[in-house]
């Protein structure tokens, strides 16, 4: 499996892998050694999509005589047009219904080519064997598709409209999870704001949820009855075991802000939000088909911090969006130093057919989105340097993902607010001699560590003590977040 995209692309990965091996088919890490080679393909933008198509034709010219698989974003985008320009892929298959993988393994092993792309219904869900991720720590899908329609954005048209699983099947997955020894559930979704209010969403039998209204001013006044989110947030809260959970990608337009509560109530619950704001201008907002405002963001960032003190936010930016101005621009460098996000990703416009924003006036070049990006990313840089500085000489708890080898006594791990894949890292430094430590510090487990210094983005720390699969204290040191000042 060669895995490309985000974390739904991982689990649909993750799928992919425990299908096959269902099917009696052994996994191998060596590619020289594997009949079927798999690429798991994003098609979100150009780059993405490039990079799917090298991994292709690299597989095949390396490995002339495995068998290439396109599936994931890429293969369900252009699967007819990729027919036909694409020859080096044995197979294409969609993300649609990852169920009828048997079939397209059936056609590869007749050495017929298959090329197919199945409708978008429901979410695609199972048991995974396998989980590409670190040890202890796991994604669980909770939507599919998106019916925001982001004008800049290809989701609905790769993955659909929105669909949400139904909350029993969700606290199975993660009550199975916690069995297997995942500690670390992240919870995902294209909008978690959003799970329960598809067209035919009925998410605990009561049919379908509103989302939070706007008013004429773009202010979010909430719903008048309890957001489908806080209560699935309330029925995870009842699972037993040992984990903690994380929520990432909550669309800022209908934040779902009762579940502050569930937070409070629940010390599991991470307080790390992920808000993607893309733009700090008013114009480009409007033109991004967003509802809210400048101001209306930054309430909610205030609200956010106001009801969870500890909060921490990661957001992303998109720049040389259509129209964008120097006075927009700026307009979003202002913004962002207003809301101090702890961590954020910066990304210049990729141009997406079929998309709203394809034809719109006012194209920003290629070298002027870039330097706008890297402003940005020069500014979250100071701000995510000041905020883990906060962190120097405090004791935090860390979930330990590698051991270094070649290094005496060297690991890397993750603290809370630290998300997979996307934040920063700390570096665990313990004696590799004492039998304590040395048995302590293993991947998937957590040990108690004393921050020492901190980088542009990595903290330093050295070991105290060893906390198994878990802190005694759930919370475990959640509550300790430093204050992000000027």
């Amino acid at each position: 499996m060669d895995q490309h995209g985000c974390a739904k692309n991982q689990v649909d990965g993750e799928l992919i892998i425990s299908r096959l091996l269902n099917l009696g088919m052994t996994q191998t890490f060596d590619p020289a050694e594997a009949d079927l080679i798999v690429i798991n393909s994003c098609g979100f933008i150009e780059s993405a999509k490039k990079e799917s198509l090298d991994a292709v034709c690299v597989a095949h010219r390396d490995y002339p005589d495995a068998k290439i698989l396109l599936c994931g974003c890429l293969a369900e985008r252009y699967s007819q047009q990729l027919k036909e320009s694409l020859p080096e892929a044995d197979g294409i298959f969609g993300n649609g219904d990852l169920s009828k993988l048997d079939e397209i393994i059936s056609q590869l092993s007749e050495n017929k080519r298959p090329v197919n792309v199945y409708n978008q219904e429901g979410v695609c869900c199972g048991d995974r064997k396998v989980f590409l991720g670190f040890r202890g720590s796991a994604f669980v899908k909770i939507t599919e598709g998106c019916s925001n329609h982001c004008s800049f954005c290809a989701i609905p048209l790769i993955r659909g409209e929105l669909r949400s699983r139904p909350a029993s099947e969700i606290t199975a997955e993660i009550e199975s999870l916690v069995s297997q020894g995942i500690v670390e559930i992240n919870l995902i979704g294209q909008d978690l704001a959003a799970y329960g209010t598809g067209e035919n969403d009925n998410v605990f039998g009561t049919g379908r949820f509103p989302l939070p209204k706007i008013n004429d001013d773009g202010v979010n006044c909430g719903t008048e009855t309890p957001s489908a989110l806080s209560l699935l947030l309330d029925k995870i809260r009842d699972i037993p075991g040992t984990f903690f959970l994380r929520l990432l990608y909550i669309h800022p337009d209908h934040f779902n802000r009762d579940i502050f509560k569930c937070f409070r109530e629940n010390p599991r619950l991470l307080p790390y939000f992920d808000i993607p704001f893309q733009s700090g201008d008013d114009f480009i907002i409007k033109a991004m088909n967003r509802k809210g405002s400048a101001e209306e963001y930054k309430r909610l960032v205030a609200d956010i911090r106001r009801e969870l003190p500890e909060a921490v936010l990661r957001t992303t930016f998109l720049t040389g969006f259509p129209g964008e101005t120097a006075e927009a621009a700026a307009h979003t460098v202002e913004f962002l130093k207003a809301i101090k996000s702890n961590w954020s990703g910066c990304f210049p416009y990729s141009r997406e057919e079929d998309t709203a924003a394809y034809n719109m006036k006012g194209r920003v070049s290629a070298k002027t989105a870039q330097k706008r990006a890297e402003e940005l990313v020069s500014v979250q840089e100071e701000l995510t340097r000041k905020s883990l500085s906060g962190w120097v000489g405090k004791e935090i708890d860390v979930l330990i993902e590698e051991i270094v080898s070649g290094e005496d006594g060297l690991a890397i791990g993750r603290a809370w607010f630290q998300a997979p894949d996307v934040d920063g890292s700390v570096v665990v430094r313990y004696e590799k001699d004492d039998f304590v430590q040395e048995s302590a510090v293993r991947t998937g487990r957590f040990v108690r560590v004393k921050v020492v210094a901190s980088s542009d983005v990595d903290l330093d720390a050295v070991f105290i003590q060893g906390c198994g699969n878990m802190p005694d204290n759930p919370s475990f040191s959640l509550r300790f977040a430093p204050e992000l000042t000027d």
